[in-house]
């Protein structure tokens, strides 16, 4: 539906052409394919409007996918930045149709729900920014239309059971999951409502990423995500993403997604239920994570020789009004989303959000964090302390490259 309201796709067309073509330079390959962009278009007889944009598109082409899949999109700075670097409504629908299309090129099982529903969240809310539209207003009519939706699909429910419901959700939730979880999630609340549990986990597998998720349902405290990701680790399995909301009743309502071991769904359920049932453990406080996820080793060390990545830490209180920001970026290994999760409980910090992307061999984790009294951390010694402890999970040196911002 956007792509016919695209005034100049001619534009659009081009950028597509040539958004990688510095890919491999040892600069940003978007920032020298823009460069390149700016040389060439003229040569194809477009003119100096057009090819600026066109320039702009293959210089900001992964500013969309970064900032949907590692930014908090309920935060109101996300959506102000993201809208500042667009500027109009044209840019916006061609850089949205410009991400789908190089997502999707990546190869199969890269594209999936869970990022279409993000990119869609991002737009919708960058839209209201840049038609003038009253954002809060536009938010309410879109949580309204989605509860409304999830409504329809559960039609055993009475009205007053679903109301209840519905008030235990924040609006986050309901703009960023797809309905299809939603229906999943309801089921799982209901039951552990009906059987007066606080902790209970749901195992599925999801053809259409290639993998296997666990939704875990526990009352929510600052280490909840570090025990879930250390009992993963302690079983062998790999955290590809994660995604995390509280309820308003105060539980942890926790989608942790682990890559296939077994080709057969009866085989891959039967693994993933003994992953659950320790993740379960865990939280009783049954076994002791740290001593078996040690046991298991850390990667190889040769396998950093071969693949060099440079770990980085950042911390960063310009992205967001009410959070920290730490980005975390190095060799991904067994267990290493544990380890950091629970050095930042250490550190007595809490998470509110976390974005976990991997790449390749390379892991990519985004935290927002608070310190125990809900406050960003300010204080540059403490930055410090952050940074230092990180940097040691990840096995670098102790000053990091750094990217100073403050609030």
């Amino acid at each position: 539906s956007i792509m016919p309201t695209i005034a100049n796709r001619t534009a659009l067309y081009v950028a597509l052409f040539l958004h990688d073509i510095a890919k491999g330079h040892h600069a940003d390959h978007s920032i020298v394919g823009a460069e390149v962009a700016r040389h060439l278009c003229p040569r194809f007889g477009l003119s100096e409007a057009t090819t600026e944009t066109i320039a702009w598109l293959v210089e900001h082409h992964l500013v969309m996918s970064t900032t949907a899949q590692s930014r908090d999109l309920s935060d109101r700075r996300t959506i102000t930045t993201f809208a500042n670097t667009v500027q109009t409504l044209e840019r916006l629908k061609m850089l949205l149709v410009l991400t789908v299309a190089d997502i999707r090129a990546v190869g199969p099982g890269v594209w999936n729900g869970w990022k279409g529903q993000l990119l869609r969240t991002l737009y919708w809310e960058t839209e209201i920014v840049l038609t003038g539209g009253h954002s809060a207003v536009e938010r309410k009519i879109r949580v309204a239309q989605a509860q409304e939706e999830l409504r329809r699909q559960l039609p055993s429910w009475s009205d007053a059971e679903f109301t209840a419901y519905a008030a235990r959700h924040y609006p986050a939730y309901w703009l960023k999951v797809e309905v299809g979880r939603k229906v999943q999630h309801a089921g799982i609340l209901r039951r552990a409502d009906a059987e007066q549990r606080s902790l209970a986990t749901e195992v599925a597998t999801d053809a259409f990423r290639g993998v296997t998720e666990l939704t875990v349902v526990a009352p929510d405290h600052p280490r909840l995500l570090s025990i879930i990701a250390g009992a993963c680790a302690a079983a062998g399995a790999n955290i590809v993403d994660a995604h995390i909301f509280t309820t308003t009743d105060g539980l942890a309502l926790d989608a942790i997604f682990i890559s296939r071991a077994f080709e057969l769904d009866e085989d891959e359920l039967r693994r993933a239920g003994r992953v659950a049932s320790g993740i379960e453990r865990a939280l009783r406080g049954e076994i002791r994570l740290g001593e078996i996820v040690a046991a298991r080793g850390a990667a190889p060390k040769d396998r950093a020789k071969t693949f060099p990545l440079v770990p980085e830490v950042i911390v960063d209180n310009s992205l967001s009004n009410r959070h920290t920001v730490l980005e975390v970026s190095g060799l991904d290994r067994p267990g290493l989303l544990y380890d950091l999760t629970n050095a930042i409980s250490k550190l007595n910090l809490n998470i509110a959000s976390a974005h976990i992307a991997t790449f390749g061999e390379k892991a990519v984790d985004v935290f927002y964090v608070t310190d125990l009294t809900g406050a960003k951390v300010t204080a540059h010694g403490r930055q410090a302390t952050i940074r230092r402890q990180l940097m040691h999970v990840l096995g670098g040196i102790e000053e990091p490259r750094v990217r100073h911002a403050t609030a």
